[in-house]
């Protein structure tokens, strides 16, 4: 089932007297219970396309869709509602608050929801707990590895039981054995149901992944498999 599509969208931008295309036309769909790698050079136009799937920046043309309802045109509220209620972000450099522990990192976007603090506390350690977290819960991120802040951030990111997860170079600060871990959490949340988009310039991501989407010069096609 499709959570996101894009239709002829593309992405220009016009720094002073010219025209700098970020994302070529690009029809495609993200689905349910897939994990979708997005990999490219740098500048190729994957974290644009990344920013449009999450509801970030506008298509200059054509149409974005985000559960079946037309994005193009929608208010900053509406989008920033979207998005916090619909979509989770995962970055590469985690992006965790230092001076709050885990559990209030992983608590911040409940909190933006105005949910009540009894149903936080249970969310949240039941977030903690899919990643093998719930021991560190009082920890703050200096206390914790790489590779732990990480599954903190995927925490965070599905604490508000988002369809769609987007991930920004997720592995790109992790050693190997913690990339595996991080990855393998993923994997599970797609097979779980979710949509899981990771851009990666990485090909040892390629065995986690149900498809990918290449982007060069801001065309995006789809890669084979192997």
């Amino acid at each position: 089932m499709k959570v996101a599509e894009l239709i002829g969208a593309e992405k220009r931008y016009a720094v002073g007297d010219q025209i700098i295309t970020a994302l070529e036309p690009a029809t495609l769909s993200i689905n349910l219970g897939e994990l979708c790698l997005i990999i490219g050079p740098s500048g190729s136009g994957k974290t644009t396309l990344l920013s449009m799937l999450g509801c970030v920046i506008y298509p200059s043309a054509g149409e974005l869709f985000l559960k079946g309802q037309r994005i193009n045109g929608l208010s900053e509220e509406a989008l920033a509602h979207l998005r916090l209620h619909h979509i989770g972000f995962v970055f590469q450099n985690f992006n965790l608050i230092a001076p709050l522990t885990a559990e209030e990192n992983v608590a911040m976007p409940l909190n933006l929801q105005k949910i009540p603090e009894k149903e936080v506390r249970l969310k949240v350690a039941e977030a903690l707990g899919l990643v093998g977290m719930l021991d560190r819960r009082k920890n703050l991120p200096g206390q914790l590895s790489g590779g732990q802040q990480q599954r903190v951030a995927i925490a965070r990111a599905l604490v508000t039981q988002p369809e769609m997860i987007l991930c920004d170079e997720p592995t790109a600060a992790l050693d190997s054995q913690s990339l595996a871990l991080v990855m393998k959490e993923l994997r599970q949340l797609a097979d779980q149901g979710k949509a899981v988009v990771v851009v990666t310039h990485d090909p040892r991501l390629s065995p986690f992944a149900d498809r990918i989407l290449a982007v060069n010069n801001g065309f995006v096609t789809e890669q084979k498999l192997t």
